[in-house]
């Protein structure tokens, strides 16, 4: 059988590998794990951090990293905990530190580009091109409140089984994306590896109660994917068409629904107001759907993130 080689690593049987891979060309260093199986099957990845205070995924990364064992796989388990380090270290919630980029809309990058650039072009490259299909976990972030719920990519050459590994997370809802370029797991999609991105958690807290949901969402995908022994769960779901708001002016947000609300055409989502309480902008929704993460910050900036909503496209879809 030929070897597998990632990182620098020649995955071994039974072997667990703790390292940190360099961003050429910056100070970067990425952690990742690779527990490679006593059993031969699939390479998987897992990613968190991406969005850096994003901490549920990054918890849950952090911890199936260190109960997870050789013993326990057949193939290889890749975890990289937390993708935007500089950006974790110096709290810069979406964005990498050094070039001021969201790393989630630069992929596959560029190594000749900036900090941002050479990250997610790493990160493709040497993990994400060399996976059999792919977990990206994210959460609201420190502004945001959210439900949990999941994408695919419907465009893509792996759509069918990126499907059922959305089956496999334990929500209410998904959707379908039509965005095939910039994310990671977009990009991965595209290129025919089966992705799908969880988001679960908000304001950049950390409930032990959704760090376990995310890890038992990931074994349970793991087991329909044959790493891990035992039947996996599916959960029945509501499909959506996801639509973005972003405010149109800087000022003070005052949200009137709550995430994970239906709402009806010409219902209020919220009202911007100046730093003399006289309003500025009144978010009115002009269609009916699900509230499925929005701003929830006093603090609202132009062109930023307002409210993302779903329509509901068909029930036990996805």
């Amino acid at each position: 059988m030929e070897k597998i080689n990632i990182a620098g690593h020649e995955l071994t049987s039974g072997k667990t590998i703790k390292d940190h891979i360099h961003v050429g060309g910056t100070e970067i260093h990425i952690p990742h794990i690779i527990i490679c199986g006593e059993k031969p099957g699939k390479t998987v990845l897992v990613t968190a951090g991406i969005h850096n205070a994003e901490y549920v995924g990054i918890q849950a990364a952090i911890e199936l990293s260190n109960e997870i064992s050789p013993k326990d796989l057949s193939g290889n388990l890749i975890i990289i905990p937390l993708a935007n380090r500089s950006g974790f270290e110096n709290r810069t919630m979406s964005l990498v530190y050094e070039d001021g980029k969201n790393l989630n809309r630069v992929f596959p990058g560029d190594k000749d580009g900036s900090a941002a650039d050479r990250l997610a072009n790493l990160l493709f490259d040497v993990f994400i091109k060399n996976a059999d299909a792919y977990i990206d976990l994210h959460s609201g972030d420190g502004y945001e409140t959210l439900i949990p719920y999941a994408y695919y990519v419907g465009a893509s050459p792996a759509s069918d089984i990126a499907k059922k590994m959305v089956d496999c997370v334990n929500a209410s809802y998904c959707v379908k994306s039509t965005c095939t370029t910039e994310g990671a797991y977009n990009t991965a999609s595209m290129a025919g590896i089966p992705s799908v991105l969880i988001e679960r958690g908000q304001l950049s807290l950390l409930p032990k109660d959704e760090v376990q949901a995310d890890k038992e969402d990931v074994l349970n995908i793991l087991k329909f994917l044959g790493l891990i022994e035992g039947e996996y769960k599916t959960y029945p779901k509501t499909e959506l068409r996801e639509f973005s708001d972003d405010a149109p002016f800087t000022g003070c947000w005052y949200p009137e629904k709550k995430v994970g609300e239906r709402f009806s055409k010409g219902d209020k989502f919220g009202e911007i107001r100046d730093y003399f309480g006289r309003p500025l902008h009144t978010a009115i929704a002009d269609t009916d759907g699900v509230l499925i993460h929005q701003c929830s910050s006093l603090s609202i900036i132009k062109n930023g993130p307002m409210v993302t909503y779903g329509v509901i496209q068909k029930q036990d879809a996805c």
